[in-house]
């Protein structure tokens, strides 16, 4: 008679016992979280954010862009983010306006160098820069020769803190700086705070 083979007959039944093993232990296990919508979200809101906003309760910029930007935006004080500071030298102010349009983030800075006082009102050359956040896409006007910031009105917030309402126009395109696009920008209009700290 044929003796069975003890080795193959062995590791055989171990096999399978160990299969059944695996197959227990994977029926056990957690299944298989669910998508993390938050994480699929895209962030929309820059890190500058944290801070608060400084655009006041009747914070707004309306717009419309035309060029390799084509968008009329129109941001309440709840859209958009504030910040403003005195420029070098006390040459004036500049104010900078964050929101989001689409899945980029845009940002206006209006350099305004005859801004020098709570006091200053009227038509004041400026210097307009549009930047696309996080993408190395920046436009400007070239000089002082094509934006001009209509300031109306000034309001005091506190002792440092006014309330500026302005109308801006360019009449040249704002070109890109390290392209060969430009952005068009013939009337801006916005409402939001200086800070005349020396800070």
């Amino acid at each position: 008679m044929q003796r069975p083979d003890l080795k193959n007959t062995f590791f055989g039944g171990f096999s399978a016992i160990l299969l059944c093993f695996v197959a227990a232990l994977a029926a056990c296990g957690p299944a298989s979280p669910d998508p993390d919508p938050v994480a699929d979200t895209p962030e929309v809101v820059s890190r500058e954010d944290d801070r608060p906003s400084s655009c006041g309760e009747s914070g707004a910029l309306h717009t419309e862009l035309f060029g390799s930007i084509k968008t009329a935006l129109d941001w309440s004080a709840a859209e958009m983010a504030c910040e403003s500071m005195r420029r070098p030298d006390g040459a004036g102010v500049r104010l900078r306006f964050t929101g989001d349009v689409g899945n980029e983030r845009l940002a206006f800075i209006v350099a305004i160098p005859g801004l020098t006082s709570p006091s200053a009102r009227g038509e004041l050359p400026s210097i307009v820069t549009i930047t696309v956040e996080d993408s190395g896409r920046f436009f400007s006007s070239p000089n002082l020769d094509s934006c001009w910031a209509d300031v109306h009105d000034q309001k005091p917030l506190d002792e440092q803190a006014y309330q500026i309402s302005a109308t801006l126009n360019c009449i040249a395109p704002l070109g890109e700086l390290n392209g060969d696009s430009a952005v068009s920008v013939p009337e801006l209009t916005f409402t939001g705070t200086v800070d005349w700290s020396e800070s």
